[in-house]
């Protein structure tokens, strides 16, 4: 049975498919070349600027670390000093109150019917008043 190829659309050579010629190919991979060298240097202009910016801010927190550290003391020392004079004013107020308690107990021990007369009067007087 014979074949007749004249009247088919589709190449009927047993040759192999045409190749692209050797330009184009070297256009696209020069293009490729081009084109990671472009995303290299981009990605290292991104990386530049990154470091800048991490350096001015590395810069500008040690600008605001040297002025608050002052600050900073000086809010120590106050409220070091506010704890100390804290602490010996509340020692002073405890040995006020036991001179007071002494020397009630000493008023007591010396008159104990005019103690248990103001006691009494008191006593009176709350019980009157919470009514």
């Amino acid at each position: 049975m014979a074949t007749t190829t004249a009247n088919t659309p589709f190449p009927t050579s047993s040759a192999s498919p045409a190749t692209p010629a050797a330009g184009a190919t070297s256009a696209v991979n020069d293009a490729a070349v081009k084109a990671n060298d472009a995303v290299d240097k981009g990605a290292a202009a991104g990386h530049d600027v990154l470091n800048r910016v991490v350096q001015g801010a590395h810069h500008a927190i040690d600008r605001m670390a040297e002025t608050a550290a002052p600050a900073v003391q000086r809010l120590q020392d106050g409220v070091h000093s506010a704890s100390d004079t804290l602490s010996q004013r509340a020692h002073d107020a405890r040995e006020m109150g036991d001179e007071w308690a002494e020397s009630l107990r000493s008023t007591v021990r010396e008159h104990p019917l005019a103690a248990v007369a103001t006691a009494l009067a008191v006593g009176v007087l709350i019980a009157r008043l919470a009514r």
